[in-house]
Protein backbone atom coordinates (compact mmCIF):
# COMPACT_ATOMS: atom_id res chain seq x y z
CA UNK A 1 0.00 0.00 0.00
CA UNK A 2 1.66 3.21 -1.21
CA UNK A 3 -0.92 5.73 -0.04
CA UNK A 4 -1.64 6.22 3.66
CA UNK A 5 -5.42 5.80 3.70
CA UNK A 6 -5.41 6.28 7.50
CA UNK A 7 -3.92 9.78 7.39
CA UNK A 8 -6.11 12.65 8.66
CA UNK A 9 -5.49 16.34 8.06
CA UNK A 10 -5.65 18.94 10.82
CA UNK A 11 -8.88 20.26 9.32
CA UNK A 12 -10.42 16.78 9.41
CA UNK A 13 -9.32 16.27 13.01
CA UNK A 14 -10.84 19.60 14.01
CA UNK A 15 -14.07 18.58 12.27
CA UNK A 16 -14.07 15.32 14.23
CA UNK A 17 -13.59 17.24 17.50
CA UNK A 18 -16.43 19.62 16.67
CA UNK A 19 -18.70 16.76 15.61
CA UNK A 20 -18.12 14.94 18.90
CA UNK A 21 -18.71 18.12 20.90
CA UNK A 22 -22.09 18.58 19.22
CA UNK A 23 -23.03 14.96 19.89
CA UNK A 24 -22.01 15.20 23.56
CA UNK A 25 -24.21 18.27 23.90
CA UNK A 26 -27.10 16.33 22.35
CA UNK A 27 -26.50 13.49 24.82
CA UNK A 28 -26.61 15.90 27.75
CA UNK A 29 -29.95 17.23 26.50
CA UNK A 30 -31.88 13.97 26.19
CA UNK A 31 -31.65 10.20 26.40
CA UNK A 32 -31.22 8.07 23.29
CA UNK A 33 -28.53 10.19 21.63
CA UNK A 34 -25.53 8.69 19.82
CA UNK A 35 -23.26 9.75 22.71
CA UNK A 36 -25.24 8.47 25.66
CA UNK A 37 -23.75 10.77 28.36
CA UNK A 38 -24.73 8.55 31.29
CA UNK A 39 -24.63 10.21 34.74
CA UNK A 40 -23.02 8.31 37.62
CA UNK A 41 -24.66 9.14 40.94
CA UNK A 42 -21.53 8.49 42.98
CA UNK A 43 -18.84 10.93 43.97
CA UNK A 44 -15.77 9.95 46.04
CA UNK A 45 -15.75 11.18 49.61
CA UNK A 46 -13.12 13.65 50.68
CA UNK A 47 -12.43 11.31 53.61
CA UNK A 48 -13.13 7.59 53.35
CA UNK A 49 -13.72 5.12 56.15
CA UNK A 50 -10.94 2.86 57.36
CA UNK A 51 -11.44 -0.77 56.43
CA UNK A 52 -11.40 -3.26 53.58
CA UNK A 53 -13.61 -3.62 50.50
CA UNK A 54 -13.94 -6.13 47.68
CA UNK A 55 -13.02 -4.52 44.36
CA UNK A 56 -13.94 -6.15 41.05
CA UNK A 57 -12.95 -5.29 37.49
CA UNK A 58 -14.13 -6.74 34.20
CA UNK A 59 -13.45 -5.10 30.89
CA UNK A 60 -13.22 -7.47 28.00
CA UNK A 61 -10.26 -9.64 28.93
CA UNK A 62 -9.48 -10.60 32.52
CA UNK A 63 -11.95 -10.57 35.41
CA UNK A 64 -10.09 -9.40 38.50
CA UNK A 65 -11.02 -9.48 42.17
CA UNK A 66 -9.05 -7.77 44.93
CA UNK A 67 -9.22 -6.90 48.60
CA UNK A 68 -8.39 -3.21 48.99
CA UNK A 69 -7.56 -1.62 52.33
CA UNK A 70 -8.13 2.00 53.34
CA UNK A 71 -6.37 3.67 56.28
CA UNK A 72 -6.35 7.31 57.41
CA UNK A 73 -3.72 9.42 55.75
CA UNK A 74 -2.68 6.70 53.32
CA UNK A 75 -3.52 5.82 49.75
CA UNK A 76 -5.65 2.69 49.22
CA UNK A 77 -3.61 -0.51 49.05
CA UNK A 78 -4.38 -3.75 47.19
CA UNK A 79 -3.77 -6.55 49.68
CA UNK A 80 -4.61 -9.50 47.42
CA UNK A 81 -5.67 -10.09 43.84
CA UNK A 82 -7.06 -13.01 41.85
CA UNK A 83 -7.80 -13.01 38.14
CA UNK A 84 -8.66 -15.15 35.15
CA UNK A 85 -9.38 -14.66 31.47
CA UNK A 86 -13.07 -14.01 30.81
CA UNK A 87 -12.70 -12.72 27.26
CA UNK A 88 -15.05 -13.24 24.34
CA UNK A 89 -13.36 -16.54 23.60
CA UNK A 90 -13.73 -17.80 27.17
CA UNK A 91 -17.35 -16.71 27.57
CA UNK A 92 -18.65 -17.79 24.15
CA UNK A 93 -22.07 -19.36 24.66
CA UNK A 94 -22.18 -18.49 28.38
CA UNK A 95 -25.46 -18.02 30.20
CA UNK A 96 -25.75 -15.49 33.01
CA UNK A 97 -25.57 -18.29 35.59
CA UNK A 98 -22.38 -19.67 34.05
CA UNK A 99 -20.78 -16.21 34.06
CA UNK A 100 -21.71 -15.59 37.70
CA UNK A 101 -20.33 -18.98 38.70
CA UNK A 102 -17.05 -18.28 36.89
CA UNK A 103 -16.73 -14.90 38.63
CA UNK A 104 -17.54 -16.42 42.02
CA UNK A 105 -14.83 -19.06 41.59
CA UNK A 106 -12.27 -16.30 41.02
CA UNK A 107 -13.45 -14.24 44.02
CA UNK A 108 -13.36 -17.35 46.24
CA UNK A 109 -9.58 -17.56 45.75
CA UNK A 110 -9.11 -14.48 47.93
CA UNK A 111 -8.26 -15.03 51.58
CA UNK A 112 -9.68 -12.69 54.21
CA UNK A 113 -13.12 -12.00 52.75
CA UNK A 114 -14.67 -12.47 56.19
CA UNK A 115 -16.11 -9.25 57.55
CA UNK A 116 -16.09 -7.35 54.23
CA UNK A 117 -19.52 -5.89 53.48
CA UNK A 118 -18.91 -3.48 50.59
CA UNK A 119 -18.29 -4.23 46.91
CA UNK A 120 -17.01 -1.83 44.27
CA UNK A 121 -17.44 -3.15 40.73
CA UNK A 122 -15.79 -1.63 37.67
CA UNK A 123 -17.93 -2.94 34.81
CA UNK A 124 -16.54 -1.75 31.50
CA UNK A 125 -19.63 -1.93 29.32
CA UNK A 126 -22.49 0.47 28.69
CA UNK A 127 -24.50 0.88 31.89
CA UNK A 128 -27.21 3.18 33.16
CA UNK A 129 -26.31 4.32 36.66
CA UNK A 130 -29.05 4.06 39.26
CA UNK A 131 -29.51 6.47 42.20
CA UNK A 132 -28.57 3.76 44.74
CA UNK A 133 -25.13 3.28 43.17
CA UNK A 134 -26.00 0.13 41.22
CA UNK A 135 -26.37 0.08 37.44
CA UNK A 136 -28.48 -1.45 34.69
CA UNK A 137 -26.68 -3.21 31.86
CA UNK A 138 -27.40 -1.56 28.50
CA UNK A 139 -25.13 -3.04 25.82
CA UNK A 140 -22.30 -5.50 25.29
CA UNK A 141 -19.08 -4.74 23.38
CA UNK A 142 -15.60 -6.21 22.77
CA UNK A 143 -17.06 -9.47 21.50
CA UNK A 144 -18.93 -10.41 24.71
CA UNK A 145 -22.57 -11.34 24.13
CA UNK A 146 -24.88 -12.73 26.85
CA UNK A 147 -28.28 -11.36 25.73
CA UNK A 148 -30.24 -12.33 28.86
CA UNK A 149 -28.17 -9.90 30.94
CA UNK A 150 -29.21 -6.79 29.00
CA UNK A 151 -31.51 -4.68 31.16
CA UNK A 152 -30.61 -6.49 34.38
CA UNK A 153 -28.94 -5.16 37.53
CA UNK A 154 -25.16 -5.45 37.32
CA UNK A 155 -24.28 -5.17 41.01
CA UNK A 156 -27.24 -6.54 42.94
CA UNK A 157 -27.43 -9.68 40.78
CA UNK A 158 -23.81 -10.54 41.48
CA UNK A 159 -24.01 -9.58 45.16
CA UNK A 160 -27.03 -11.83 45.75
CA UNK A 161 -25.29 -14.69 43.96
CA UNK A 162 -22.19 -14.26 46.13
CA UNK A 163 -24.23 -14.07 49.34
CA UNK A 164 -25.96 -17.34 48.50
CA UNK A 165 -22.80 -19.20 47.48
CA UNK A 166 -21.18 -21.57 50.01
CA UNK A 167 -17.66 -20.76 48.76
CA UNK A 168 -17.91 -17.08 49.80
CA UNK A 169 -17.38 -16.48 53.56
CA UNK A 170 -18.82 -12.97 53.58
CA UNK A 171 -22.19 -11.24 53.75
CA UNK A 172 -22.22 -8.22 51.45
CA UNK A 173 -24.73 -5.45 52.11
CA UNK A 174 -23.81 -2.76 49.57
CA UNK A 175 -22.50 -2.63 46.01
CA UNK A 176 -21.47 0.32 43.86
CA UNK A 177 -21.01 -0.07 40.09
CA UNK A 178 -18.98 2.26 37.89
CA UNK A 179 -17.80 2.18 34.30
CA UNK A 180 -14.04 1.93 33.75
CA UNK A 181 -13.77 5.58 32.71
CA UNK A 182 -15.43 6.71 35.94
CA UNK A 183 -13.20 4.34 37.94
CA UNK A 184 -10.22 5.82 36.10
CA UNK A 185 -11.46 9.34 36.92
CA UNK A 186 -11.84 8.42 40.61
CA UNK A 187 -8.36 6.88 40.74
CA UNK A 188 -6.98 10.03 39.13
CA UNK A 189 -8.36 12.10 41.99
CA UNK A 190 -6.88 9.97 44.78
CA UNK A 191 -3.51 10.89 46.25
CA UNK A 192 -2.48 13.16 43.38
CA UNK A 193 -1.64 16.85 43.45
CA UNK A 194 -3.56 17.69 40.28
CA UNK A 195 -6.97 16.07 40.47
CA UNK A 196 -8.30 14.67 37.19
CA UNK A 197 -11.46 16.04 35.60
CA UNK A 198 -11.38 13.62 32.63
CA UNK A 199 -11.06 9.84 32.66
CA UNK A 200 -9.88 8.14 29.45
CA UNK A 201 -9.57 4.47 28.53
CA UNK A 202 -7.57 3.40 25.48
CA UNK A 203 -6.97 -0.32 25.80
CA UNK A 204 -9.02 -3.28 24.61
CA UNK A 205 -11.82 -0.74 24.17
CA UNK A 206 -12.13 3.01 24.56
CA UNK A 207 -14.32 5.50 26.38
CA UNK A 208 -14.21 8.85 28.17
CA UNK A 209 -15.80 10.36 31.26
CA UNK A 210 -15.86 13.97 32.37
CA UNK A 211 -16.65 15.80 35.57
CA UNK A 212 -19.39 18.26 34.64
CA UNK A 213 -21.56 20.85 36.44
CA UNK A 214 -25.04 19.53 37.19
CA UNK A 215 -26.63 22.76 36.01
CA UNK A 216 -25.32 22.19 32.48
CA UNK A 217 -26.93 18.74 32.10
CA UNK A 218 -30.46 19.38 30.92
CA UNK A 219 -31.70 15.81 31.08
CA UNK A 220 -31.08 15.71 34.83
CA UNK A 221 -33.71 18.41 35.24
CA UNK A 222 -36.32 17.63 32.63
CA UNK A 223 -37.70 14.38 34.04
CA UNK A 224 -35.91 12.07 31.60
CA UNK A 225 -34.53 8.64 32.45
CA UNK A 226 -31.57 10.26 34.18
CA UNK A 227 -33.70 12.56 36.32
CA UNK A 228 -32.75 12.86 39.96
CA UNK A 229 -33.16 15.77 42.38
CA UNK A 230 -30.06 17.94 42.34
CA UNK A 231 -29.65 17.67 46.12
CA UNK A 232 -28.98 13.95 45.62
CA UNK A 233 -25.94 14.85 43.50
CA UNK A 234 -24.35 17.95 45.04
CA UNK A 235 -22.09 17.35 48.01
CA UNK A 236 -21.76 20.55 50.09
CA UNK A 237 -18.70 19.13 51.93
CA UNK A 238 -16.81 18.59 48.67
CA UNK A 239 -14.69 21.02 46.68
CA UNK A 240 -16.60 19.74 43.66
CA UNK A 241 -20.12 20.28 45.01
CA UNK A 242 -22.54 20.55 42.10
CA UNK A 243 -20.47 18.39 39.74
CA UNK A 244 -21.21 14.87 38.56
CA UNK A 245 -19.23 12.24 36.63
CA UNK A 246 -20.62 11.69 33.13
CA UNK A 247 -19.78 8.43 31.35
CA UNK A 248 -19.91 9.43 27.69
CA UNK A 249 -19.83 5.95 26.10
CA UNK A 250 -17.75 7.67 23.44
CA UNK A 251 -16.69 4.37 21.90
CA UNK A 252 -20.07 4.47 20.13
CA UNK A 253 -19.17 7.73 18.37
CA UNK A 254 -19.58 7.45 14.59
CA UNK A 255 -16.99 9.94 13.35
CA UNK A 256 -16.57 11.26 9.83
CA UNK A 257 -13.63 10.25 7.61
CA UNK A 258 -13.56 6.52 8.37
CA UNK A 259 -12.22 4.22 5.63
CA UNK A 260 -13.42 1.17 3.74
CA UNK A 261 -11.16 -0.89 6.03
CA UNK A 262 -13.14 0.41 9.01
CA UNK A 263 -16.38 -0.50 7.26
CA UNK A 264 -15.19 -4.08 6.72
CA UNK A 265 -14.02 -4.47 10.33
CA UNK A 266 -17.42 -3.24 11.47
CA UNK A 267 -19.22 -5.59 9.08
CA UNK A 268 -17.35 -8.61 10.44
CA UNK A 269 -17.93 -7.72 14.09
CA UNK A 270 -20.72 -9.06 16.30
CA UNK A 271 -22.14 -5.57 16.86
CA UNK A 272 -22.28 -4.18 13.32
CA UNK A 273 -23.17 -0.50 13.16
CA UNK A 274 -22.15 0.38 16.71
CA UNK A 275 -18.88 1.35 18.41
CA UNK A 276 -17.40 2.61 15.15
CA UNK A 277 -14.97 4.89 17.01
CA UNK A 278 -13.82 2.06 19.28
CA UNK A 279 -13.21 -0.14 16.24
CA UNK A 280 -10.94 2.53 14.75
CA UNK A 281 -8.68 3.12 17.74
CA UNK A 282 -8.69 0.36 20.37
CA UNK A 283 -6.58 -2.74 20.90
CA UNK A 284 -9.52 -5.07 20.46
CA UNK A 285 -9.81 -4.05 16.79
CA UNK A 286 -6.49 -2.59 15.55
CA UNK A 287 -5.24 -6.06 14.65
CA UNK A 288 -8.39 -6.60 12.59
CA UNK A 289 -7.71 -3.40 10.64
CA UNK A 290 -4.21 -4.65 9.86
CA UNK A 291 -5.52 -8.02 8.70
CA UNK A 292 -8.03 -6.29 6.39
CA UNK A 293 -5.13 -4.47 4.70
CA UNK A 294 -3.31 -7.79 4.27
CA UNK A 295 -6.25 -10.01 3.44
CA UNK A 296 -4.00 -12.22 1.31
CA UNK A 297 -1.93 -13.22 4.35
CA UNK A 298 -2.83 -15.76 7.00
CA UNK A 299 -2.62 -14.51 10.59
CA UNK A 300 -3.16 -16.36 13.85
CA UNK A 301 -6.61 -16.13 15.43
CA UNK A 302 -5.21 -14.19 18.40
CA UNK A 303 -3.51 -11.49 16.28
CA UNK A 304 -4.64 -8.25 17.95
CA UNK A 305 -3.53 -4.79 18.97
CA UNK A 306 -0.76 -6.18 21.15
CA UNK A 307 0.53 -8.16 18.17
CA UNK A 308 0.51 -4.98 16.12
CA UNK A 309 2.40 -3.16 18.86
CA UNK A 310 5.16 -5.78 18.67
CA UNK A 311 5.61 -4.99 14.98
CA UNK A 312 6.24 -1.33 15.80
CA UNK A 313 8.46 -1.94 18.81
CA UNK A 314 10.53 -4.72 17.17
CA UNK A 315 10.69 -3.56 13.53
CA UNK A 316 13.78 -5.60 12.71
CA UNK A 317 11.73 -8.81 13.06
CA UNK A 318 9.11 -7.87 10.44
CA UNK A 319 8.86 -6.77 6.79
CA UNK A 320 9.34 -3.02 6.38
CA UNK A 321 5.88 -2.62 4.84
CA UNK A 322 4.28 -4.30 7.88
CA UNK A 323 6.03 -1.77 10.13
CA UNK A 324 4.85 1.14 7.99
CA UNK A 325 1.21 0.05 7.95
CA UNK A 326 1.24 -0.69 11.68
CA UNK A 327 2.62 2.80 12.32
CA UNK A 328 -0.10 4.36 10.14
CA UNK A 329 -2.82 2.52 12.07
CA UNK A 330 -1.44 3.45 15.49
CA UNK A 331 -0.81 7.05 14.45
CA UNK A 332 -4.41 7.43 13.31
CA UNK A 333 -5.54 5.90 16.60
CA UNK A 334 -3.57 8.53 18.53
CA UNK A 335 -4.92 11.32 16.32
CA UNK A 336 -8.51 10.18 16.83
CA UNK A 337 -7.97 9.99 20.59
CA UNK A 338 -6.56 13.51 20.57
CA UNK A 339 -9.45 14.82 18.48
CA UNK A 340 -12.02 13.19 20.77
CA UNK A 341 -10.37 14.68 23.85
CA UNK A 342 -10.36 18.06 22.14
CA UNK A 343 -14.10 17.77 21.51
CA UNK A 344 -14.79 16.97 25.17
CA UNK A 345 -12.47 19.70 26.44
CA UNK A 346 -14.05 22.27 24.11
CA UNK A 347 -17.40 21.47 25.71
CA UNK A 348 -15.98 21.67 29.24
CA UNK A 349 -14.52 25.09 28.42
CA UNK A 350 -17.92 26.15 27.11
CA UNK A 351 -19.53 24.96 30.36
CA UNK A 352 -16.98 26.83 32.49
CA UNK A 353 -14.78 29.33 30.66
CA UNK A 354 -12.72 29.98 33.79
CA UNK A 355 -11.38 26.43 33.90
CA UNK A 356 -8.23 26.45 31.79
CA UNK A 357 -6.53 23.56 33.63
CA UNK A 358 -7.45 20.13 32.28
CA UNK A 359 -6.07 17.02 33.96
CA UNK A 360 -6.61 13.64 32.31
CA UNK A 361 -6.37 10.27 34.05
CA UNK A 362 -5.60 7.60 31.45
CA UNK A 363 -5.69 3.82 31.66
CA UNK A 364 -5.01 1.34 28.89
CA UNK A 365 -2.13 -0.44 27.20
CA UNK A 366 -2.66 1.16 23.78
CA UNK A 367 -2.14 4.63 25.26
CA UNK A 368 0.83 3.82 27.49
CA UNK A 369 2.58 0.89 25.85
CA UNK A 370 1.71 0.55 22.14
CA UNK A 371 4.60 2.74 20.97
CA UNK A 372 7.06 5.18 22.49
CA UNK A 373 5.41 8.27 21.03
CA UNK A 374 1.68 7.43 21.11
CA UNK A 375 0.84 9.68 24.07
CA UNK A 376 3.14 12.45 22.76
CA UNK A 377 1.10 12.44 19.54
CA UNK A 378 -2.14 12.75 21.52
CA UNK A 379 -0.87 15.63 23.67
CA UNK A 380 0.73 17.33 20.68
CA UNK A 381 -2.54 17.34 18.77
CA UNK A 382 -4.37 18.78 21.79
CA UNK A 383 -1.89 21.65 21.84
CA UNK A 384 -2.68 22.31 18.17
CA UNK A 385 -6.47 22.12 18.48
CA UNK A 386 -7.11 23.88 21.81
CA UNK A 387 -6.66 27.55 22.78
CA UNK A 388 -3.08 28.41 23.72
CA UNK A 389 -3.97 29.28 27.34
CA UNK A 390 -5.46 25.85 28.08
CA UNK A 391 -3.01 23.69 30.02
CA UNK A 392 -3.46 19.93 29.63
CA UNK A 393 -1.67 17.51 31.95
CA UNK A 394 -1.76 13.74 32.46
CA UNK A 395 -1.89 11.95 35.79
CA UNK A 396 1.43 10.13 36.03
CA UNK A 397 1.33 6.58 34.68
CA UNK A 398 2.69 5.19 37.95
CA UNK A 399 -0.28 6.68 39.82
CA UNK A 400 -2.70 4.98 37.43
CA UNK A 401 -1.55 1.42 38.03
CA UNK A 402 -4.57 -0.74 38.85
CA UNK A 403 -6.79 2.29 38.28
CA UNK A 404 -9.92 0.22 37.69
CA UNK A 405 -9.59 -1.66 40.98
CA UNK A 406 -8.62 1.42 43.00
CA UNK A 407 -11.43 3.46 41.43
CA UNK A 408 -13.95 0.71 42.11
CA UNK A 409 -12.77 0.50 45.72
CA UNK A 410 -13.16 4.27 46.11
CA UNK A 411 -16.69 3.99 44.71
CA UNK A 412 -17.48 1.29 47.30
CA UNK A 413 -16.44 3.71 50.05
CA UNK A 414 -18.47 6.62 48.67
Amino acid sequence: MKQNIFELTKEQLKAIANNLQEKIEAGLEKDGAEIKCLPTFIFPKEKVDDGRVLALDWGGTKFRAAIVEFAKGKEPVILQMAYQDLSARETAGFTQAELLEAMTAIIARLEGLEGITRIGYCFSYAIEALPDGDAKHLQWAKGIDIPEMIGTSVGKTLMEYLNAHPAIPARFTDVKVVNDTVACLFAGRSGVEKKANIGLIVGTGTNMAGLMPVGKISKLRNGGAGFIPVNRISRPDSEDAGFIPINLESGDFNPPFLTDCDRLVDKMSNNTGSHRFEKAISGGYLGELFKIVYDNYTFSDDFDGESLSRIINRPIDYPKEFVTIADWIFTRSAMLVGASLAGLIQLMLKQDASNRMICIAVEGSVFWKSSDDYREKVVGLLQELLPADVVVTLVDEEKMKEANLIGAAIAAQS
